[in-house]
């Protein structure tokens, strides 16, 4: 039995990194199943992919094209030879994945070489293009992607990472210039490191939609983290631009990346959509759970009035009836980053006769004297709730909003936000009764997709009267909430035990 067994090797690659992430064989078809079925039987139709790892899709294409092509090209060398040099084409994103590349789809480093599928080729390289390309410096920044010079500008034997088809200057461009790309399917690099901490990256992703865009395929199909739905860090401009482009026909949302990518995590899951020129209309939108459809509907991207992208399409009618109050925003009961003026490392120290403030800090509560208090000061006599500005995993669905009751002489570092201040003990327990239940960490994740949660984040939960105390079943009632929208919240929200907020 396992004699016969000839896996595919492009199901067994390991990731390059969280960023560079390889497409396996069955997502990539998934991928091309968008594409009209004709395109595939049409031999003047051309493919790119612009961040080709593994060349899985060109390879899949390329099946695809062998079969539908028969009838132009009855004797298969001539059909092969026709697929190669005239339909599809990739341009590595490094000197290894261009290889990688070319050994997938023509079965041989050198596109000309003895062993290759395709007798047509002089150029070693085929159609897969790749060069060590420089990016260009201003300011210590890469005047078209970005990149950090401190992280980047480095010597020839490493990788710039400067990626051909985001840097106009890119001699694919001129090389390319009279080519017309009907399809442009890919995976691109996600982020670049923008600084020396490992930690800290800025996304690239986008910039690889926005060029796609501008060469006028007429599909565009890319798979890209879901970060962009409501958050990441300079992803304004990429979000409305999204949100408003009626010519997206078909939107795959995963909240869990690893239902695509089987052992990556990324944070706030990943989606894929299909693009069609001059296009309009709704969108279909298919959410996924255990890499199954769970969820199918069309809609417009674009809320009235909303600056994000509602990811759930059970949400967008619990979304509507809420709004239909027209309450003001919780988010104006909290504080911004650093309440009382004090970073994340600081932690107060031990209690004396002039440290009698008590101070809440990352892991640790000590006292720190009045005095040192230039923010906020009028806050410390107060009753507040002191929240977590970083939440669990970046799971919305079961990360927790855990408030800690901030009794009068009291305040604390940036690792929290303040909810409040109130005037009294028992406003300050209504409002974590409303924090306690599952309708309010709902509307939290409908802007909440990754660990932080800013102010910004509970701009879409709803304020209430605070001159009593709230559970989900007043909540459910007030805001006319059917059986099955009760249903779908309760599913969505892990149960908060009376224990995680007291």
């Amino acid at each position: 039995m396992l004699k016969n067994y000839n896996p595919d090797v492009l199901s067994c690659l390991a990731n390059l990194s969280s960023d560079e992430v390889f497409t396996s064989p069955l997502l990539a078809n998934k991928m091309l199943d968008l594409i009209p079925p004709h395109f595939f039987c049409d031999p003047n139709k051309t493919f790119l992919d612009p961040c080709s790892k593994s060349g899985v899709f060109l390879r899949e294409i390329a099946k695809r094209l062998i079969k539908g092509l028969a009838p132009h090209f009855p004797d298969l060398q001539e059909r092969l030879n026709h697929i190669f040099t005239k339909q599809l084409f990739g341009i590595g994103i490094t000197t290894l994945t261009a290889q990688l590349s070319r050994r997938s789809l023509y079965c041989s480093r050198e596109a000309n070489g003895e062993y290759s599928v395709c007798t047509a080729f002089d150029d070693e390289n085929g159609n897969i293009f790749y060069r060590t390309l420089a990016h260009k410096w201003e300011n210590g920044r890469c005047t078209e992607c970005g990149a950090s010079q401190e992280v980047f500008d480095r010597g020839d034997e490493l990788e710039t990472h400067a990626y051909h088809f985001i840097h106009s200057y890119s001699p694919f461009f001129e090389r390319y210039k009279e080519m017309k790309f009907d399809v442009i399917i890919g995976n691109p690099p996600y982020q670049l490191r923008d600084s020396g901490a490992q930690s800290s990256a800025s996304p690239i992703y986008q910039n690889f939609v926005e060029q796609a865009k501008k060469l006028q395929p007429e599909y565009l199909v890319m798979i890209i983290p879901a970060r962009w739905y409501a958050g990441g860090k300079g992803l304004d401009e990429f979000r409305a631009t999204m949100l408003q482009d009626t010519q997206i026909r078909q939107l795959h949302d995963f909240p869990n990346s690893q239902d695509c990518f089987s052992g990556v995590d990324i944070k706030g899951g990943v989606c894929y959509f299909l693009w069609q020129k001059g296009s309009t209309g709704e969108t279909q939108v298919f959410s996924y759970e255990n890499g199954e459809n769970v969820s199918q509907a069309s809609r417009y991207l674009k809320e009235e009035n909303m600056d994000i992208f509602i990811r759930s399409n059970e949400a967008v009618e619990i979304y509507h009836k809420v709004k239909a109050f027209n309450e003001p925003s919780f988010n104006e009961l909290i504080s911004s980053r650093k309440p009382f003026g004090f970073d994340t490392k600081f932690k107060g120290y031990a209690k004396t006769k002039d440290n009698t403030v008590k101070f809440y800090a990352n892991k640790a509560v000590n006292y720190i004297s009045r005095g040192e208090v230039k923010v906020n000061r009028d806050w410390i006599e107060r009753y507040k709730l002191f929240v977590p500005y970083a939440i669990g995993s970046g799971d919305s669905r079961v990360d927790l909003v855990k408030p800690i009751l901030g009794e009068p002489n009291s305040c604390c570092s940036e690792t929290y936000l303040v909810f409040g201040p109130f005037d009294d003990e028992k406003t300050a327990k209504n409002v974590m009764s409303y924090i306690k239940t599952k309708f309010f960490h709902f509307m939290l994740t409908l802007k909440k997709n990754t660990q932080h949660a800013t102010r910004n984040a509970y701009q879409l939960v709803p304020m209430q009267d605070f001159n009593q105390s709230w559970n989900d079943e007043k909540l459910y009632a007030k805001y006319g909430l059917n059986d099955d929208e009760i249903a779908f919240i309760e599913s969505m929200v892990r149960p908060m035990e009376r224990t995680d907020v007291e």
